[in-house]
């Protein structure tokens, strides 16, 4: 009787611990954090390629590199995973995409480097994701 009383607790105390795990997005790409994060990325790369006066804050840009990368990590991908969706060239697109999408409802028009340094600037003064990975020079 008690190596099956036994057995029981042990499993009552898996499930436990495995239904006390918060649910994660089922692929990457459905995780709104990375999706916002890796948006701003980029969003910040575009302004910093179109605006002469706009640069990375490399430092800044890593930390926050290895920051998503330790989250990914916490929610269960491995590190296959995350080098294979950030190879992946539609996810690439998408994001792309959405950064585009995000710069010209904050003013950016492509081609135009007026707008891309304003918008650049106005990232860094609004302290949003973005204009934390930017410096903009006078």
């Amino acid at each position: 009787m008690k190596p099956l009383l036994l057995a029981t607790v042990f499993a009552v105390l898996a499930i436990s611990a495995f239904s006390a795990v918060p649910a994660r997005a089922q692929t990457l790409r459905e995780d709104a954090h990375v999706t916002e994060k890796l948006v701003a990325a980029q969003a910040g790369d575009i302004l910093r390629n179109a605006c002469p006066k706009a640069s990375a804050r490399m430092f800044v840009v890593l930390g926050e590199m290895m920051s998503l990368k330790s989250y990914a990590k916490s929610q269960g991908y491995d590190e296959p995973t995350v080098k294979a969706f950030l190879a992946d060239k539609t996810e690439k697109k998408r994001i792309r995409q959405l950064a585009n999408a995000y710069l010209a409802k904050a003013g950016f028009i492509k081609g135009d480097e007026a707008s891309a340094c304003a918008t650049a600037r106005a990232e860094v003064a609004s302290a949003t994701f973005t204009g934390s990975l930017l410096r903009v020079a006078n």
